[in-house]
């Protein structure tokens, strides 16, 4: 039996419908495309520190930037996330739908060592440095939308379409044969009801009676037939995600001379990912059989990596700073755990008696689910450069700003064959469609903070643009707009910030090749982060 999986193609992309395999250009794309992390200072600045320096946020950003650290830290940063999403089917006639998704988490927690030799010691041009070592929250899935269509006869490109020409079911309809099934084979499966033996949704959705295989006059296999409808179709559809990309660090930064500061640090990456979805059609034609039937299925991926990133932070007057620093890629191991579950309602009233129909046959409701093998894979994901600029106002506070290169369009996927779950998969397609689909981009980060007193005030903007190379019509960039204040008392501090965040998707549930359905969802979502630490 295959271990990769053919499955219903729900990837949040654009312009396109996503491949029927489980792993595509989407998953290259998920694990590339990280946000600003650390402690509530680094967020309320809207990630701005490439070149501020002396914050634990350097660790993940420009490790050089550990070499400012005057005193020892520790810290922790909890956080909420209120998420809100809005999505309706583009040319739909319903109204918008909406979805929240809120979750508690770990932002940041980690340990800064400085040392530092006295002003009056000149026996070496190296003034200090810092380890650090603790844990940044990269990524957060966790977001959800629901949406609801009518399939009714309409014209595309001079072609008139039903509203079943338009629907899963017509999908299925593209391919040929079953995967491997012979027709005795899953005719077997069928007729026993078994669950647990298909290897395919195509196997499955047949299983279930919602298709069947046309033949030609001479017995020979024509490809997949689905079960006759009429009149239009009704659609409703969700979409549940949920985990984060988090990953643990250790750094060093060295002061040369307090003028150029030096840095390096290694990440060791875990992932994990669920994605729960499910999608209904439904018709009230009394001339068929079929009444309605949803898709049930949930794909969990876990995962690690490892990178290494170097930086260099050079002081060029005592207000000035410049910084840069380069990521490697980052390369991951991951594990897919799929399954399945159709549920078919039947209506006695049917007539299906076209020889591409399905024959008259089951009444009532049929549930048929699948637990598919696990499949490992690897990701390498895109070297990321960073460069920046502070300049600092005395006592008064500072101005930063960040620009990042991510060249999205150099992410690969690999088999791992290796691995006991594994195969020799080429993956040359899907690798092909990450550089037709996706395009190198520029992140943008600015930040400032006031200082009065023991109190500080912040405000950012982040802009992380857009991946995608086609449909230019259809912007995609993410949006983060960014409030916080803080408290320094003697050894302890205090800092709060919240991230508004504005991310537009678009999703196709299946491929035809253009006229399948498209949802527009405009996702927000508003995460508070507080830190709490101590200097010694």
């Amino acid at each position: 039996m295959k271990k990769r999986i053919i499955w219903l193609s729900l990837a949040l992309v654009a312009g396109q419908a996503g491949h029927a395999f489980a792993q595509d250009a989407s998953d290259a794309l998920r694990y590339s495309r990280l946000q600003f992390g650390g402690t509530a200072r680094t967020q309320a600045i809207g990630g701005a520190n490439v070149a501020l320096g002396a914050d634990f946020g350097n660790l993940t950003s420009n490790p050089a930037g550990l070499g400012l650290f005057q005193k020892s830290e520790v810290h922790l940063t909890p956080g909420i996330g209120i998420g809100q999403s809005d999505s309706r089917v583009d040319g739909g006639t319903g109204a918008a739908q909406n979805e929240a998704r809120n979750s508690f988490h770990i932002g940041s927690a980690g340990a800064v060592f400085a040392t530092r030799r006295p002003d009056n010691d000149q026996t070496s041009n190296w003034r200090g440095g810092a380890f650090a070592l603790g844990f940044t929250r990269l990524a957060d899935f966790n977001t959800g939308f629901r949406y609801g269509n009518t399939l009714s006869n309409r014209t595309v490109n001079g072609y008139n379409l039903t509203g079943d020409d338009q629907s899963y079911l017509a999908s299925l309809r593209r391919t040929v044969g079953f995967d491997g099934y012979t027709q005795a084979s899953i005719d077997r499966l069928r007729s026993q009801g078994q669950s647990g033996e298909y290897s395919s949704l195509n196997g499955l959705a047949y299983g279930a009676y919602l298709t069947s295989i046309a033949k030609d006059r001479n017995g020979n296999d024509l490809g997949v037939a689905s079960t006759t409808r009429k009149g239009p179709i009704g659609q409703a559809g969700s979409v549940i995600s949920r985990g984060s990309v988090s990953q643990f660090d250790l750094g060093y930064g060295a002061n040369y001379r307090d003028r150029l500061y030096l840095g390096l640090g290694v990440g060791i990456v875990s992932s994990n990912f669920t994605q729960t979805r499910n999608y209904t059609e439904t018709e009230t034609d009394a001339t068929t059989h079929l009444s309605d039937y949803t898709l049930h299925d949930e794909l969990k991926t876990t995962g690690t990596g490892l990178n290494a990133r170097i930086g260099a932070i050079y002081r060029a007057t005592d207000a000035l700073r410049f910084g840069a620093s380069i990521q490697t890629p980052t390369f991951m191991r991951l594990t897919d755990n799929y399954s399945a579950a159709f549920t078919t309602t039947f209506t006695a009233q049917g007539n299906d008696v076209v020889a591409t129909s399905l024959p008259t046959g089951p009444v009532g409701v049929k549930v048929l689910d699948q637990a598919f093998p696990l499949y490992a894979y690897t990701i390498t994901t895109p070297f990321r450069a960073n460069g920046g600029v502070a300049y600092t106002l005395g006592k008064l506070g500072f101005i930063s700003g960040d620009v990042e290169y991510v060249g999205y369009s150099q992410a690969r996927l690999h088999n791992d064959s290796q691995d006991g779950n594994g195969d020799n998969y080429s993956f040359a397609a899907e690798n092909s469609d990450i550089q037709a689909s996706y395009k190198n981009t520029v992140n943008i980060r600015v930040g400032a903070e006031g200082r009065f007193d023991v109190f500080r005030v912040r405000a950012g903007y982040a802009r992380y643009g857009d991946p995608y190379q086609i449909d230019s019509n259809n912007e995609r960039a993410q949006n983060f707009y960014t409030l916080g204040a803080g408290l320094r008392q003697g050894n302890f501090f205090l800092d709060l910030a919240g991230v508004y965040t504005q991310l537009n998707q678009y999703y196709t549930p299946y491929d035809l090749g253009g006229y399948e359905p498209l949802v527009k969802v405009n996702n927000t979502r508003f995460t508070t982060s507080i830190t709490a630490g101590i200097t010694f």
